[in-house]
């Protein structure tokens, strides 16, 4: 109404074009619509003010003057000119049929002259900006060549060759891979801008498995068909006008008709000129469509998604019960020895032949508090006392560990169907959304103004929640897919660390789509999350850190409370932990944990070529490493033998119970000497330690499934082994076999969901979305982890990535929509007419704001 009347009230003089038009005055028909009145009176001040600033520089669209069609006599094309400021100077070029006139009148050209600095600020805005899309499309390069590089070497590695067997076929795979993921790149590049080929766009609009049924011909009219029946031009010139003049109600509708007639151009172009056809929705369409709404309905609260997780994971703690490896088996035995040292029992350090549970997973005797001690920060010590003191109540009820087991899995359930559905909720439904003045609340809101103060600017198109097939794929992936299955009863700190990193992502999502005031419920699951995700991987603390002060520079305003919800809590748990660990109250983690690429160069080196072993880099490591013993260990895809893990029956390589700190001191140079004097090989070992986990086609060195079925389940518990022993085995072997199918097995694999996000976060990188990569950035750093891990393909590292891919393309997609929402109805026209083929033109509307 208010709009409206306004599109219908010319602004400017008709009979003078030369002279401003006056202000509109708005009359007030009644007291009650005072306030909504001066509103919008001020509002069309904003926009009558901007389109009088542009009237004589707007090219208007084709219109028809006449009840007989016939065209105005003069058309003319105007181009905006690059150097023009504010919109006072353009070139007005003629139909071939006249002549070219240039002229750079306004109606403030008098009063605002053009400067000439504002030539040098826009080519410096303009290098400046191709210096970024060169950087950035670099960048992304180089991420497509780093993947393309892991599949490459490949075959080098699993042959355990090296790099020495790089040959064609390699160089093959390494020139098909990067045009492949540069292919995806340049597509989402294309897709994000807007800029998709001609023909994806005529595939959409397509009129397949739709039902045509012709309208009314000439012959048979329409008692409805206007008094002007024309249809717009479609001459594949650039965009024509009419005369220069200023914007009038016809331009104006004009300009909504032209978006209307491109589509049905598009269609009717196909279908001879005399008919015309509608187009209806097939069955299937309209099933398609019903569906979406029910699934949507279905999944439209928190509650009923909680619902729908639970339920479609219930079968995975009712048959297989729990599942663990020696990780579980360790924390328990250490919490056992510490219980018992706080119950009064005296456990002095026997000596130096000893065998406890920090000798299992080994840290270094110097690390060992004088005051005996038997809890260590390997796996996280709140974790560890968690899980230990519900094994230790378990054997206290049946004599056995299995209910304990039993127990945390299926806590450990109950929290992956909580995490996963709240990031599923806030992703999907947008809670924070206000739909009280909505016409379909289900929907949402399309448009939203850019700037309430600055009507002229046009619209954005708003986020909105999900529909039907974007719940489709995200349920399809969390029901169907055997990472998440096993996941949710896997009782060791990685799908732990896991479930609470999407429900954190969640809340990130939340905090990037609003400003102001946050919900209360939404700063308990940031504080909830931060705190899980601290206690299951001491790695989190670095995340957060680079996160809290990323989320600061991008929303300035709220600085207090990321301060108070990831800061602060990870001030107090990090710094807690390591002051205990100052205290001598627990064991730290030994150092030697974090160095395990530099472990496997040197165990490489001196397997295969220990001969090129400098002999002082052997003084500085002989205190430190028995150099035999870890080329005896070594194995290519696990540092973790040649730290020496595991249990007494194990290859003693690292000197744990002599190494003082002076002598670890000595291990960088040692290392740097080592990697000096044989590069080559020292490189096989890094690369060898790490392309799985971008290399789509290796196949994981520890898969979620071993969790199922290995021997600490089936054979050394007391009835979890003997409940559904067969069922077990048949449900990896299932996995396995879909594992191992050509392409559709690489649904299954962790590696799959890395590379697609480094390709998506390439493609943001390309399109500068500057503040959805601020909160993406974790991922970046989780594949830093990745590549430092101990472990090669070690698919529980990558659980975090493939469970926010799916949130992650959702996001892709609504980025794409707001950033391609026409400003105004000039710019829907022009994008119509450029989807027909035309040239592109500038439009000074843009330009200006």
């Amino acid at each position: 109404m208010i709009g409206d009347r306004a599109n219908q009230i010319p602004i400017d003089n008709p009979t003078r074009p030369d002279v401003p038009a006056t202000p509109f005055r708005v009359s007030i028909l009644s007291r009650n619509c005072t306030n909504l009145a001066s509103g919008a009176f001020l509002q069309l001040q904003h926009r009558i003010a901007h389109r009088k600033k542009h009237a004589e520089n707007t090219p208007d669209l084709p219109v028809r003057e006449g009840g007989n069609g016939e065209q105005t006599q003069q058309t003319q094309q105007v181009e905006h000119d690059g150097s023009s400021v504010n919109g006072m100077a353009t070139r007005t070029v003629s139909t071939p049929a006249g002549r070219v006139q240039s002229s750079s009148s306004s109606p403030n050209a008098s009063n605002f002259p053009q400067r000439q600095s504002s030539n040098n600020g826009r080519a410096r805005a303009s290098h400046g900006s191709r210096a970024a899309s060169i950087f950035t499309w670099a960048i992304a390069a180089l991420a497509c060549l780093w993947i393309a590089w892991c599949t490459a070497i490949g075959p080098c590695m699993r042959s355990d060759q090296g790099l020495a067997s790089f040959g064609a076929i390699n160089v093959l795979w390494l020139v098909l891979t990067f045009a492949i993921t540069f292919g995806i790149v340049w597509l989402l590049w294309a897709y994000g801008s807007g800029r998709l080929p001609r023909w994806w766009r005529a595939r959409r609009h397509s009129p397949r498995m739709i039902t045509r049924i012709p309208s009314r011909t000439a012959d048979h009219p329409s008692p409805h068909a206007t008094a002007d029946p024309s249809p717009l031009t479609t001459d594949p010139s650039p965009l024509t006008v009419a005369n220069p003049s200023p914007l009038t109600a016809d331009t104006r509708a004009a300009a909504s008709r032209a978006s209307r007639a491109s589509a049905a151009s598009r269609t009717a172009s196909s279908h001879p000129a005399h008919t015309t056809h509608h187009l209806l929705p097939t069955p299937l369409h309209l099933f398609l469509h019903r569906s979406g709404r029910k699934l949507t309905h279905a999944t439209n609260r928190f509650w009923k998604l909680f619902l729908v997780f639970f339920i479609g994971w219930l079968w995975v703690p009712a048959t297989l019960l729990s599942a663990f490896g020696a990780d579980i088996r360790s924390q328990a035995r250490e919490f056992s020895w510490a219980w018992n040292q706080w119950t009064g029992l005296d456990q002095p350090y026997i000596g130096f032949f000893s065998f406890v549970p920090m000798d299992i997973y080994p840290t270094a005797h110097y690390l060992w508090p004088h005051d005996p001690t038997y809890l260590t920060d390997q796996h996280n010590v709140v974790l560890t006392v968690f899980y230990g003191a519900v094994t230790a109540f378990s054997r206290y009820l049946t004599g056995s560990n299995d209910l304990g087991f039993v127990t945390l899995s299926v806590l450990q359930f109950a929290f992956a169907a909580f995490a996963v559905a709240s990031a599923a909720h806030r992703f999907l439904n947008l809670p924070w959304l206000s739909t009280s003045f909505t016409p379909t609340p289900s929907r949402g809101c399309d448009l939203e103004p850019r700037s309430h103060a600055h009507p002229e600017r046009g619209f954005l198109k708003r986020t909105r929640p999900a529909g039907g097939a974007a719940r489709l794929w995200i349920l399809l992936f969390f029901l169907g897919c055997p990472l998440v299955w096993f996941s949710t009863i896997s009782i060791t700190k990685s799908p732990l660390f896991a479930f609470a990193f999407v429900w954190w992502f969640g809340v990130l999502y939340e905090f990037a789509c609003t400003r102001g005031h946050v919900r209360p419920r939404t700063l308990a699951a940031m504080v909830g999350s931060v705190i899980i995700m601290l206690i299951s991987a001491k790695y989190a603390w670095y995340i957060l850190m680079l996160q809290v002060v990323l989320c600061m520079l991008a929303d300035r305003r709220r600085w207090k409370v990321y301060l108070l919800t990831m800061f602060l809590p990870t001030l107090l748990i990090h710094g807690g932990i390591s002051a205990l660990g100052h205290q001598g109250l627990i064991i730290t983690g030994d150092p030697i944990e974090s160095r395990g690429i530099q472990l496997q160069m040197i165990a490489r080196v001196a397997k295969h070529d220990p001969k090129s072993i400098p002999q002082s880099a052997r003084e500085k490591l002989a205190p430190i490493f028995n150099l035999d013993q870890m080329a005896d260990a070594y194995f290519r895809q696990d540092a973790d033998p040649v730290k020496s893990s595991g249990i007494q029956s194990k290859k003693t390589s690292y000197r744990w119970r002599t190494v003082t700190p002076e002598d670890m001191k000595q291990f960088n140079s040692a290392w740097l000497e080592i990697v000096q004097a044989n590069p080559q090989v020292a490189m096989d070992a890094f690369f060898a330690e790490c392309y799985g986990y971008f290399d789509v086609v290796d196949e994981p060195y520890v898969a979620m499934s071993y969790y199922v079925n290995n021997d600490y389940v089936q054979s050394q518990t007391e009835w979890i082994g003997q409940y559904n022993h067969d069922w077990r085995n048949d449900v990896v072997h299932f996995v396995n076999s879909w594992s191992h199918i050509p392409v559709l097995g690489w649904l299954t694999h962790g590696n799959f969901y890395v590379t697609l996000t480094l390709l998506f976060g390439a493609a943001e990188l390309v399109l500068r979305r500057w503040r959805t990569l601020a909160w993406h950035i974790p991922l970046l750093m989780l594949m830093g982890v990745m590549v430092m891990a101990p472990a090669n393909n070690f698919e529980r590292h990558m659980l975090p990535l493939a469970f926010v891919f799916g949130f992650l393309v959702l996001t892709f997609v609504r980025d794409t929509r707001r950033a391609n929402t026409p400003r105004t109805s000039y710019e829907r026209a022009a994008k119509a007419q450029r989807n027909q083929g035309q040239q592109r033109i500038h439009s000074p509307q843009r330009d200006q704001s």
